[in-house]
């Protein structure tokens, strides 16, 4: 709230090159807010789709977590009024190997209800695979969100 009165500020005193360097960063400081809210939405996902593959099976639970992450991820990078999305595909592919340890740290402890640590829960699964599953449910959804 504090920039848009310095903006007002330089705006109603003619300084323009200040203006447009503070709209830059408060476009950049949205886009991290974004990047943020994302990269939780999808360690939510991958989780899951951890938890799904590991265990051998899914709850409604897990499947309504699933969901909703993709729902969510899609919603937070949706351009309203532009149109099209914030992050392309190969950022949110960048996203996703970046918040996968996080993801299989948290797997390690709901997954077999704890009983494996990260290494052994790892070996289990095929984290290739998952993060393509992932990345693919996503772009399905905004491929579907921007018809």
């Amino acid at each position: 709230m504090e920039e848009l009165f310095e903006l007002k500020n330089y705006i109603e005193q003619g300084h323009y090159p200040e203006a447009m360097l503070l709209i830059q960063e408060m476009e950049e400081m949205s886009l991290d807010d974004k990047i943020n809210k994302i990269r939780s939405f999808t360690i939510i996902l991958l989780l899951h789709l951890i938890k799904k593959e590991a265990e051998k099976r899914c709850t409604r639970s897990w499947e309504f977590s699933i969901r909703n992450s993709i729902r969510e991820i899609t919603y937070i990078n949706k351009r309203r009024k532009a149109g099209g999305f914030y992050l392309k595909e190969s950022d949110i592919k960048a996203i996703i190997s970046e918040a996968w340890q996080s993801a299989l740290e948290r797997a390690s402890f709901e997954a077999f209800e704890g009983r494996y640590d990260e290494d052994k829960l790892a070996e289990m699964i095929d984290e290739d695979e998952i993060k393509k599953d992932a990345l693919k449910m996503i772009s399905d959804e905004q491929k579907n969100k921007s018809i």
